[in-house]
């Protein structure tokens, strides 16, 4: 089989990462025969009838026939996919998962997978949306994206290369890092915004006027809070999975919201503005390296 050419590949969970992953590899021709397998039997039943997938199916054996198994369910659920493939992996089966964390998920590996973790390629794309389920999946929503692998010193070249090839096909910019390096990057920029844009609505939501302010949001609320849209059971996950990694990085926020906090209370406009200044710069710098 040819790196580009992958004549089964098997998807766990076909949500917005797992859908679109395998409408990606459809729109490049790159997939023969995609087969889906998930917790949710109407979601699957909808996958099938979108031509996401071509084949439903519930038995974790369907592995030995796979070139690629992709486990893009939510971090918490990924141990109970190892342990139910582990028996059943052919000897050219790679494996890969689309999990936002990795310390805990080579760990899964090492520990479900066995004889069998060096077909596993850790690796997490950097394309999520607020939107989840097989319904907001699109097939090019990794191109120009990047995807972070974080491959185990057992994988083979061989065995990593299709994982790279794979996403490629879907058009997106592979990156490599450490696991231990990926979630501490990824509690900063991801992880921690979520934590807070969950919060911050629960405390809108939660305010002894909540309707009225919830009448009044606009732009900026809702802005600042898209990401509280998110599936609540994978950000869930996500955030106890890593969290030391995240509470590291919540202290340094509680931080700076103290400093912000006595610049108010002190009615020192000069010192909020150096800081809104200087983040309005940071983040601007930012955009620019995106367009």
């Amino acid at each position: 089989m040819a790196a580009s050419r992958l004549d089964t590949v098997v998807i766990f969970g076909v949500g917005l990462i797992g859908g679109s992953f395998a409408l990606g590899l459809k729109a490049a021709g790159a997939a023969k025969r995609v087969i889906g397998l998930g917790r949710n039997p109407a979601n699957i039943e909808r996958a099938l009838k979108l031509g996401v997938i071509d084949e439903a199916c519930n038995d974790p054996a369907v592995v030995a026939e796979a070139d690629l198994v992709l486990i893009a369910t939510p971090v918490g659920q990924m141990g109970a996919v190892m342990g139910a493939i582990a028996p059943h992996l052919g000897a050219g089966t790679v494996v890969t998962d689309g999990g936002s964390t990795k310390q805990d998920v080579v760990a899964l590996a090492y520990r479900l997978l066995k004889g069998r973790a060096a077909q596993f390629v850790p690796g997490h794309p950097i394309a999520g949306a607020e939107h989840s389920g097989v319904a907001a999946a699109r097939a090019d929503l990794y191109r120009e994206r990047k995807v972070v692998l974080t491959p185990l010193p057992e994988n083979s070249e061989r065995t990593i290369r299709r994982v790279r090839a794979a996403w490629r096909l879907c058009g997106a910019r592979l990156c490599r890092m450490q696991p231990a390096e990926h979630d501490r990057v990824f509690a900063a920029v991801s992880h921690l915004p979520h934590l807070l844009s969950y919060a911050l609505v629960d405390q809108v939501a939660r305010h002894p006027n909540g309707k009225q302010l919830f009448e009044y949001a606009a732009g900026g609320f809702r802005d600042f809070t898209r990401i509280a849209s998110s599936h609540s059971e994978m950000w869930r996950d996500i955030c106890i999975a890593n969290r030391k990694a995240v509470l590291k990085e919540l202290a340094g926020y509680q931080r700076e919201l103290a400093e912000v906090k006595q610049l108010l209370q002190k009615g020192d406009a000069a010192g909020l503005e150096k800081i809104f200044t200087r983040a309005r710069a940071a983040r601007n710098k930012w955009l620019k390296k995106q367009q």
